[in-house]
């Protein structure tokens, strides 16, 4: 089955970000250990080194190649099973992030989100992270990885028309 971009954008209190929601057929701790133990993390993303409990970790994605940097992470939260929230890299090329996770009728949905500092970014970051979620469930399911070249630049089209919804007024 050839993959379809998924992203969405939302605005939130803190800016605009790039949004994905996937379901799995499965319990919540199941995809929570899915998307922070790092051995099933470099299955579909990367690795890290350090102790998330310092609230540092320093991260490379694996699918990158072997001259991938590794970067800074702070754990700006962490309530396991439900969520994290990261700054990933160093300002001013960091960027931030955050995984939600609920559960419901035997299936959990996660929501991960990446803040954007300029909309048209979403053509750079949405086929990336279409292409990881797609590793993450591949992973899951233990089923081949799908390929870099049917995510970009086929899906950046997409990204670049996406409508960016105008801040909340208060």
């Amino acid at each position: 089955m050839k993959p379809k971009p998924t992203g969405h954008f939302q605005m939130k209190a803190d800016g605009l970000y790039l949004q994905f929601d996937r379901l799995f057929r499965a319990p919540i701790e199941d995809v929570w250990f899915s998307i922070t133990n790092p051995g099933f993390l470099s299955q579909w993303i990367g690795t890290y080194t350090g102790s998330p409990a310092t609230g540092g970790v320093r991260f490379k994605m694996t699918a990158e190649g072997e001259d991938a940097p590794w970067e800074n992470v702070a754990i700006l939260e962490c309530s396991p099973p439900h969520r994290f929230h990261l700054d990933v890299g160093d300002a001013p090329d960091g960027w931030r992030m955050h995984c939600h996770l609920v559960e419901g009728s035997h299936m959990t949905t996660l929501t991960l989100a990446h803040r954007l500092t300029d909309p048209s970014a979403a053509a750079e970051y949405g086929p990336g992270w279409d292409y990881y979620l797609d590793r993450l469930e591949a992973a899951r399911r233990r089923t081949p990885m799908p390929v870099w070249e049917d995510y970009s630049p086929a899906f950046s089209r997409y990204y670049r028309e996406l409508h960016v919804p105008e801040p909340a007024r208060g």
